[in-house]
């Protein structure tokens, strides 16, 4: 028998995310840990709208992605759902 995995193409801007190559505990801090390194890194990253973006998208509910910690997502998308709602 073979067993065929499928691995999700990572998407395109990851190549140029600052990130890259560097430890990833600083974007996953344990629970009342500083985001400040991670936070840091993100804010000179040319990709950091579209990590953000791809990180609220997929509810991404760890760690710090676009320069946003997991509660300051959760902000954004209610912030953005009563938005919606008052449209």
């Amino acid at each position: 028998m073979t067993l065929h995995l499928v691995i999700d193409a990572l998407p395109a801007w990851h190549a140029q995310a600052n990130c890259r190559g560097t430890d990833t505990d600083e974007f996953y801090p344990d629970k009342g840990g500083t985001t400040r390194t991670a936070k840091r890194i993100c804010a000179r990253c040319t990709v950091q709208a579209e990590c953000r973006q791809d990180a609220i998208d997929r509810r991404e509910p760890f760690g710090v992605w676009g320069g946003l910690s997991e509660r300051e997502r959760r902000q954004v998308r209610r912030q953005a759902s009563t938005g919606a709602a008052a449209a």
